[in-house]
């Protein structure tokens, strides 16, 4: 008996330690399975699965390449035609950027053309991003200096050179396609005002622009 009490005395704390060390690794497991669901879940979620990171406080350039669409006087002195535009945009926050623009193009009709010239500033308002397109609408102002050779009594004459504030009205979307390079499309609205003209109407009009953009984020 005396034997026996001995032996059970060593195989009691045995079998806990074995008990304890299995329920320890049982408890490790689920922790670890539940950790895992719970990063999926995390990573999974639209707060985090639309936030591209390193996508903020970025400066990029890029080309805007496609028809500009001339109305108003612009219309009656110039022709619609394939223009470019330099672009420069900055990545403010995950739902506001600041994209600014140069154009130029001289569009012409017989003996007269309407020249267009702008530096414009807008605010980009991000509407919603699956993945990595976001699509966009955005306004700002500019300082243009439009200009147009037309008949005057008879005569063929340039309008006086100036600036003039206007603004400006647009919808489009981004594809990024990685870190650096970007895509998109650009439907954008000018509206310069009118500028005075001592000799002559003044001189007014509008015009439009569809653009295929490309971007290069550094």
């Amino acid at each position: 008996m005396k034997s026996m009490s001995n032996w059970a005395s060593l195989i009691v704390p045995v079998v806990v330690l074995i008990t304890g060390t299995h329920n320890a690794s049982a408890k490790s497991t689920i922790q670890n399975l539940t950790s895992n669901k719970k990063a999926e879940s995390v990573q999974g979620s639209p707060s985090v699965a639309n936030q591209i990171p390193g996508s903020l406080k970025k400066h990029s350039i890029g080309v805007g390449i496609g028809q500009t669409f001339v109305a108003g006087d612009f219309a009656d002195h110039g022709q619609d035609k394939i223009t470019w535009d330099l672009l420069y945009n900055y990545s403010a926050s995950h739902s506001f950027d600041l994209l600014t623009g140069f154009h130029f193009s001289k569009h012409e009709y017989k003996k007269s053309y309407s020249q267009l010239m702008g530096l414009t500033l807008g605010i980009k308002a991000k509407l919603f991003q699956f993945d990595a397109f976001s699509p966009y609408g955005m306004g700002g102002f500019g300082f243009y200096s439009p200009k147009v050779r037309r008949e005057i009594n008879g005569q063929m004459i340039e309008s006086e050179t100036k600036i003039a504030f206007g603004y400006h009205l647009g919808v489009g979307g981004d594809l990024r396609l990685n870190d650096r390079m970007t895509i998109g499309v650009l439907a954008q609205y000018h509206n310069p005002f009118d500028v005075e003209q001592e000799v002559g109407p003044d001189v007014e009009g509008r015009y439009y622009k569809l653009l295929i953009t490309t971007f290069y984020t550094f």
